[in-house]
């Protein structure tokens, strides 16, 4: 006989921030996860006794994978360190969407009865690491780290195969995340003022909300302003262009962040108050390519709008259903395309679109600031003044994407929660240009990005074009007129022809129609 549905819900939530920077305060992050889950427990509203009991019933242990530490098996050790053997324990791969995957995969276990308690947690340390560097010692009473554990990096290319980003030093999210900017600018022929000033204000208004979220890296300081922001200075220098620093996500943070799942029937045999349960209603998770050479446009993410539009698809809701938001924000361009596919203004919208703050002002957290948006979001639902939360979770480079709805009533018709991704096959059926590694002859400017040293000397254009005949390219700028023109931001760079050669090195170079021919 199969069993009855079981109503997944979101029972307790914790967050824990280690704001001391001296070596001796450092906690790793195993342990600030450990500390999460402790207040998640508490959470719950459950005695003492109870809380152990409940505790004791975890047969479910999902870990967002870390940036800051090399464990040998993190879930494992969070487990003995929490007196706990669950018998599913996973370690996510590293990207800012797992939070949000890991907590519907979670909801969906309990929804087909694989887990009845289950513990979602993610946590980093790398203020604490970058103040133990400083001061040349190791984090005392850390656990030791695996050499065999391969270790994440933002600020250096992974040493791979020849391909048309690394041979050109390009695909770190820093340098791809401009390219979407500088092409979504110019789909909607905004001019770069237009522009500049459209980041800053929709960052300051993210400032403004963490600077009343206590669990903000920035919580305590005066939000930055609009022109703050978008203004470039010695401090706020620009790091690839358009985006100066204070639009790049922060991520020397000490946070982190634990969600506890169980079924409505194992939390009402638990006494758990439904005043604490909130009701994931399904999710979804869509990725475009890993190489940024093989997406469809610069101004756009298939895979960021159908996992949009899967997921209220699939929770039977419309975008007017949804009440609140968080959108992942480690550069503009991401909650732009958000609210540009919702329909929603990019500044000044009706509906909130972050209750953290972005990467910027709340902190980066690694991969795990997602996490602590649907804490948030679950204290927001949990007041009663709204019924429906939307998140939106980002990883890689604009390539993956999870949103899960979240509510304070189950689903409207009663309906279990979805039993698979509904994107789980999903493939982008639209043509995409063919590649040129090594390109000659006449071409078209599709997007760029201009790097800058920590002098705001322009070293480096990164150009992604269009050869007559559709075959797309990466390049380097081709002269230094193209590098200026390109850095000047005074004037659309996008869609302005010129010439493209492929140079011995194996890198291909660019110039301006109107600087020659290389």
């Amino acid at each position: 006989m199969a069993q009855p549905a079981l109503i997944p819900v979101i029972v307790g939530v914790g967050d824990i921030k280690n704001k001391k920077l001296t070596v001796e305060d450092a906690i790793e992050p195993m342990q600030l996860m450990r500390l999460a889950t402790i207040r998640a427990l508490e959470d719950t509203g459950l005695s003492s006794e109870a809380s152990k009991q409940f505790l004791a019933s975890v047969d479910s242990v999902s870990v967002v994978a870390t940036w800051t530490w090399n464990y040998p098996d993190l879930p494992a050790l969070l487990s003995e360190k929490l007196g706990i053997s669950p018998s599913h324990k996973t370690l996510s791969p590293h990207g800012g969407n797992y939070p949000v995957s890991l907590i519907d995969e979670a909801a969906r276990r309990v929804s087909l009865g694989q887990s009845q308690a289950c513990i979602v947690t993610g946590g980093e340390a790398l203020a604490s690491v970058n103040a133990c560097a400083a001061a040349k010692k190791s984090p005392p009473r850390w656990t030791p780290s695996d050499p065999k554990t391969k270790s994440v990096s933002t600020s250096k290319l992974p040493d791979t195969q020849q391909t048309p980003g690394s041979v050109h030093s390009i695909g770190l999210p820093i340098h791809i995340y401009p390219l979407y900017e500088n092409g979504f600018r110019a789909k909607r022929r905004q001019t770069p003022e237009e522009n500049n000033a459209e980041s800053a204000n929709l960052y300051a208004e993210f400032a403004q909300v963490a600077e009343q979220n206590p669990m903000a890296w920035n919580y305590g300081q005066p939000a930055k302003s609009a022109k703050e922001i978008g203004t470039v200075t010695k401090k706020n220098r620009l790091i690839c262009s358009p985006y100066p620093l204070l639009m790049n996500a922060f991520n020397a943070v000490n946070l982190a962040g634990a969600c506890l799942l169980t079924s409505t029937k194992f939390a009402t045999e638990f006494g758990i108050s439904e005043d604490k349960w909130i009701y994931p209603l399904g999710g979804a998770g869509a990725e475009d390519s890993e190489n940024f050479w093989e997406r469809l446009n610069y101004y756009s993410s298939p895979a960021l709008s159908n996992a949009l539009d899967a997921a209220l698809r699939v929770c039977k809701l419309s975008k007017d259903d949804i009440e609140v938001f968080d959108f992942y924000s480690c550069f503009p361009i991401v909650p732009k395309l958000a609210c540009h596919h919702l329909s929603l203004p990019i500044a000044n919208s009706p509906k909130p679109v972050t209750f953290l703050g972005g990467l910027t002002s709340f902190g980066g957290a690694g991969n795990n600031y997602s996490m602590h948006s649907v804490i948030e979001m679950a204290r927001e639902l949990r007041k009663g003044a709204r019924q429906y939360g939307l998140v939106l979770a980002n990883g890689g480079i604009l390539t993956k994407h999870n949103v899960l709805c979240l509510s304070r009533k189950p689903r409207k018709d009663g309906s279990r929660y979805p039993a698979t991704n509904p994107l789980a096959q999903w493939k982008l059926e639209a043509v995409i240009p063919p590649i040129a590694e090594q390109a000659d002859g006449k071409a078209i400017l599709e997007t760029y990005t201009v790097e800058f040293t920590r002098e705001g000397k322009p070293t480096r254009g990164h150009i992604v074009g269009l050869l007559q005949g559709g075959r797309r390219f990466v390049a380097h700028h081709g002269d230094e007129g193209t590098l200026q023109q390109l850095a000047s931001q005074t004037k659309e760079q996008v869609g302005r022809n010129g010439w493209v050669r492929a140079g011995g090195n194996g890198k291909n170079y660019f110039v301006f129609e109107e600087a020659g021919r290389l």
